[in-house]
């Protein structure tokens, strides 16, 4: 996964989807078909590297602080009970996996969930663990 060095916008508004449509946006019937085949081996790897970034308590611990609201660096250090300079560590990380994104206001710079992908995986990572 690459680092991008732009300033992620905020998301489009997206349409409202069918009530049997999956979360994620796309089709019940596409999605399933994604799970038919083996998925080629560089994206195994990629997903792999994902989940890789999940693995990591401060990290999560930064993603459900960033469930509820957008936080400069410092709210978040002070959120989660770490240092500026770790959760700014661990935010280098989560930028580069696209799961937070950022924007500058003023001198300071304010992130956020990447987009509901993030605020789902963690979710049902909760129900499962919590069954």
């Amino acid at each position: 996964m690459t680092e991008s060095t732009t300033i992620d916008q905020a998301p489009a508004a997206q349409p409202s989807q069918p009530e049997d449509a999956c979360p994620c946006g796309c089709n019940r019937e596409a999605s399933q078909q994604l799970f038919d085949t083996m998925p080629d081996e560089e994206l195994l790897y990629d997903l792999a590297d994902l989940f890789k970034v999940f693995a990591d308590t401060t990290r999560i611990k930064i993603l459900f602080a960033l469930m509820n609201h957008e936080m400069p660096v410092g709210e978040l250090a002070e959120a989660i009970g770490a240092t500026q300079s770790a959760v700014s560590h661990q935010l280098r990380q989560l930028k580069q996996a696209h799961l937070v994104k950022f924007q500058r206001d003023g001198k300071s710079i304010i992130y956020s969930l990447s987009d509901d992908h993030v605020y789902t995986m963690l979710a049902q990572g909760m129900t499962h663990i919590c069954e």
